[in-house]
């Protein structure tokens, strides 16, 4: 995936400056442009279309919240020392996927960023379609667990899960069988329920000759 592109928008020159380099910094995003009024804000996100903007309240010529509104097909991370209540869930209600309260560290900021960028890959991953358990993470609900079935143990299964997610790289049954201590069918067994529900990605791949082998790979 492309790195993430953001327009930084601040009143004050010196502020943008610092939030900018705060993003550069975050491996996986880049600063395509800075803003220091709602018109300016609005021209360069219609001109550029970046990914994120990251969104001032308090500008020269018109409220964020305002600009907020008006910005279209782009994500915005609120950034201001506005605390009140009224105007968190005013920003909430506009679409913004995050708020942040001014003064905060380069490690806050990165700390959300990345949070973005885990959930812009989670949905890439997902497809066209979306299961209630995908929506839940996205969310940051609790998701139901699926019921196992007969057979399989939730010990065993969270071990093979653990396993596939610490692999960092798609597995065979085998692979897993030799890393868990369990036969390869048991083991086939349990990433064959972690795909059906989610959790992982089965895909085939082909040798020379015979059945193919199949791998799997963890998706969260």
């Amino acid at each position: 995936m492309s790195d993430v592109r953001v327009l930084v928008v601040d009143d004050d020159f010196m502020v943008a400056r610092i939030h900018g380099g705060y993003v550069a910094r975050v491996p996986g995003f880049q600063v395509v442009s800075t803003a220091h009024t709602g018109a300016g804000a609005l021209a360069a996100a219609a001109e550029l279309r970046p990914d994120l903007v990251l969104l001032d309240i308090y500008l020269p010529d018109m409220s964020g919240l305002e600009v907020l509104k008006a910005l279209h097909d782009v994500d915005v991370l609120m950034v201001s020392a506005a605390r009140d209540v009224p105007t968190v869930q005013e920003a909430m209600r506009g679409g913004a996927v995050n708020y942040l309260i001014k003064p905060f560290t380069a490690a806050a900021l990165a700390e959300r960023l990345r949070h973005y960028a885990d959930t812009r890959r989670r949905l890439t991953a997902i497809g066209a379609e979306v299961r209630q358990d995908d929506v839940d993470r996205l969310f940051g609900a609790p998701a139901t667990a699926a019921p196992l079935p007969k057979g399989l143990s939730a010990a065993t299964c969270a071990l093979v899960a653990d396993t596939l997610r610490e692999a960092g790289r798609d597995l065979s049954a085998a692979e897993t069988a030799e890393l868990t201590g369990l036969s390869r069918v048991s083991a086939r067994r349990y990433l064959d329920h972690l795909s059906t529900v989610g959790r992982a990605e089965s895909r085939p791949r082909y040798g020379t000759a015979g059945r193919p082998e199949h791998r799997y790979r963890w998706l969260g």
